[in-house]
């Protein structure tokens, strides 16, 4: 039986180089990942290095608010 709250949390992460530099003609978009984190055994935001297509190389990418 589930609690109140769900343990497990589908979170978003974004490219922090992409975001940077803001969507102009260089680069096309913004890479996004979907993933899920533990709320209980990581109550900070996660950072993954991932591979953003847009920027060609393995970037941080940050979780953001849904």
């Amino acid at each position: 039986m589930a609690k109140g709250k769900d343990i497990r949390i589908i979170v978003i992460l974004e490219c922090t180089c992409c975001v940077r530099k803001g969507i102009n003609k260089e680069s096309p978009g913004i890479s996004r990942y979907i993933t899920q984190k533990n709320r209980h055994n990581t109550p900070s935001q996660l950072e993954l290095r991932k591979f953003c297509c847009y920027c060609k190389k393995y970037t941080i990418h940050g979780e953001i608010k849904k």
